[in-house]
């Protein structure tokens, strides 16, 4: 990876990695190996991943890094880690990701997605770090789920936070890494594996997917053309369909489709839809010296009002009512549109709301 903007950006730089033993944070940490970087700081919370990660660069020579098991929700120890290592550029990766997990833990998917990556920024601001990359997702955009609906609120401080700091807040935003932990491509090997069928949650759902290590260079790209405030969108080709994909995959490992191996329609999963977006409705985007690489632009929103409702959030969050913090999360992103699952009852109380509104006014 031979890049002279990168090799700029990361030169002498002490370079803290969330989510380090992930499949986008590790791809990262393993790219930015390769660079003249003073130090790197590898962050999780899953201790074996990370062991392992830190087995691999040691046994490929790399030795001026630090693995730390850590909670990105703990701010106390999040402050110890800032203290004694003073990042100059932070690569936020860690997430919690899993469409249907997140529908039924709301509570965690805040935890995590909004208060943590709330702390990492804030302190990141108070440490004076350079640059602040933050890894998003298409799930964000039009969320209909809450793991989606989390992200879009993290993009939207890291937005705010940009205003008043001296730290550049930058936002990658792609879709589906192929070969990801909890991906479609190694669950479908495993079924092949055990005889079939595939499980396809639709016949016409649609994804779009890209390489782990082009998404993870592309992230450090980002970073490095950031002037703060940008979400940059990824060029993600063409979307697949699942199910050709599934019908690919039993050809590629020289079996028959429905002779062999059938394809089992399962059902949409709770908050999953079927064609993902790389960018809001009201955004639009513009090029960058990188083909790969759009930045968005999308209206600036009243950054107290939205300081202050995510404050809310982060308050009525500790009392774990799933409805009550799904509901604040639909205030804040108001195209925030529950599919298949539970949260519906909610969005039927808002246009019901809405509509009485409406005809007092007139």
């Amino acid at each position: 990876m031979e890049n002279q903007n990168i090799s700029k950006e990361l030169h002498d730089k002490v370079i803290m990695i969330t989510g380090a033993a992930g499949s986008i944070g590790s791809e990262i940490v393993r790219q930015a190996s390769y660079f003249n970087y003073k130090h790197l700081v590898l962050v999780d919370q899953s201790e074996s991943p990370l062991y392992d990660l830190q087995q691999e660069l040691l046994s490929k020579g790399v030795s001026n890094f630090t693995p730390i098991v850590a909670d990105i929700r703990d701010r106390q120890r999040l402050e110890i880690i800032f203290q004694e290592y003073r990042p100059n550029m932070v690569f936020h990766a860690a997430a919690y990701k899993h469409v249907p997990l997140m529908e039924s833990n709301p509570y965690e998917a805040i935890k995590i997605n909004v208060l943590g990556t709330r702390k990492l920024a804030d302190l990141s601001s108070e440490y004076g770090v350079d640059k602040f990359v933050f890894v998003s997702t298409d799930k964000a955009v039009n969320p209909t789920n809450v793991m989606g609906a989390t992200k879009r609120v993290a993009e939207m401080y890291i937005k705010c936070v940009n205003k008043t700091s001296e730290t550049k807040f930058i936002t990658t935003r792609f879709g589906n890494v192929l070969g990801s932990n909890g991906s479609v491509i190694p669950l479908f090997k495993k079924q092949i594996e055990k005889g079939g069928p595939l499980t396809v949650t639709h016949r016409d759902v649609t994804r779009f997917f890209m390489t782990i290590p082009e998404a993870s260079q592309l992230v450090i790209e980002a970073g490095t053309m950031g002037d703060g405030g940008e979400i940059f969108i990824f060029d993600m080709g063409e979307s697949v369909k699942i199910f050709d994909l599934a019908k690919k995959m039993i050809r590629l490992s020289g079996l028959k489709y429905p002779d062999d191996i059938d394809i089992q329609i399962s059902g949409l999963r709770p908050g999953e839809k079927l064609y993902e977006e790389l960018l809001a409705d009201t955004e639009n985007t513009l090029p960058t010296y990188h083909k790969k690489i759009m930045i968005s632009k999308f209206d600036d929103n009243d950054c107290e009002m939205i300081k202050d409702k995510i404050n809310d959030l982060c308050i009525m969050n500790l009392f774990n009512q799933d409805h009550q913090i799904v509901g604040k999360l639909k205030e804040i992103v108001p195209e925030f549109i529950s599919n298949n699952s539970t949260f519906e009852s909610i969005d039927k109380i808002n246009k019901k709301s809405i509509r009485n509104k409406k005809k007092i006014l007139a």
